[in-house]
């Protein structure tokens, strides 16, 4: 019934990257992170972060062109009139939270064909933004979805036909300054003195595939401690004061250890990170949303008491080359990454 009010879909379109059989693709979840199966780590069925909605993406690079082929087949050998056919490259930023419009940080616009009719079965068009600028890297969160598409629309009289692709952009940026080795202390005056210290050769800050090393000393115990945890956080905050959110999410923990310590006593510690759902850290980005990583170590009691500190990390993109590794890592939470 739609169709003869001129309300429905009269051609199918569709969006071919340059160079897509050979292009390393990624696949998240479209609606937020999930478990990597690369990683090993089987989700149970009726999990609430099953792998489900998931969509697979070519990866593109900061600074790369984005070019391809649009191929439009129209439905029943028809005539299609229309008002001009376009394509748009876009970046947005998109708060769930927020019922406002979505930020578009990156628009960038070609016209594919002028006002006229398609009167073939199928029909191409090439096109190519050149040298894009891409500011940020790709993120699917908890409550914030920073994206880049392609969107091609056929302009009509009555209802447009509109047809998105995304891609998943990595960018690299500069390594951090050099800092000293990260020193935290957690302390109960004349009961607990434990300090722990986590060194790193040459930064302080950490690429994706990293490996975190330290060692944790014991140097007052006069508590009867039962286990200690070790854990990494990752803590979402989107949106602006008084309309600010934050969700906090353990991307892993494990016990370092399980008894009582004694004075003097050193536990070593030894964190890979590359089997771990982990992103860059974004600090402020566009104004509209930040992700932050925390070391975060917990100690207990035989009476279940906790004890607890903190200390952010910051976590970056190595460029290929730095790591012979780097080039398939995933980069953002839930990714697994293939090569055609």
């Amino acid at each position: 019934m739609s169709s003869l009010f001129g309300l429905g879909t009269f051609a199918d379109v569709e969006i071919v990257c340059t160079d897509e059989a050979s292009r390393k693709f990624v696949e998240t979840n479209k609606n937020g992170p999930v478990a990597d199966p690369k990683d090993g780590k089987d989700l149970k069925e009726g999990s609430s972060r099953k792998n489900v909605n998931r969509v697979r993406m070519p990866v593109f690079l900061d600074g790369e062109s984005v070019g391809g082929t649009v191929l439009i087949r129209v439905k029943d050998a028809k005539r299609l009139d229309h008002q001009g056919i376009k394509i748009d490259f876009v970046g947005s930023i998109e708060l769930f939270n927020d019922k406002g419009p979505h930020t578009e940080f990156l628009l960038l616009s070609q016209d594919l064909a002028p006002p006229g009719s398609l009167t073939t079965p199928s029909v191409t068009y090439d096109f190519c933004f050149k040298n894009v600028e891409k500011q940020y890297e790709s993120y699917y969160g908890i409550n914030v979805k920073l994206r880049y598409f392609m969107r091609v629309s056929i302009s009509r009289r009555i209802s447009d036909i509109v047809k998105e692709r995304d891609i998943w952009v990595y960018s690299y940026r500069v390594v951090p300054e050099v800092n000293a080795s990260i020193k935290m202390e957690v302390g109960i005056e004349d009961a607990l003195h434990i300090e722990f210290e986590y060194n790193k050769s040459k930064y302080v800050k950490y690429h994706l595939r990293d490996v975190i090393v330290g060692k944790i000393y014991f140097l007052l115990v006069r508590i009867k401690v039962k286990h200690m945890e070790l854990s990494i956080l990752r803590r979402e905050t989107t949106g602006a004061p008084p309309n600010q959110y934050n969700e906090s999410e353990t991307i892993t923990k494990f016990e370092i250890m399980d008894g009582g310590p004694v004075r003097g006593e050193t536990i070593p510690i030894r964190l890979f990170l590359a089997g771990f759902e982990l992103t860059p850290t974004y600090r402020d980005v566009n104004r509209r949303f930040s992700v932050r990583y925390y070391l975060n170590l917990v100690l207990v009691d035989e009476e279940n008491r906790r004890y607890f500190k903190q200390q952010e990390i910051a976590v970056y993109r190595a460029a290929e080359g730095e790591l012979l590794e780097v080039a398939g890592g995933a980069s953002s939470a839930g990714l697994s990454v293939f090569s055609k």
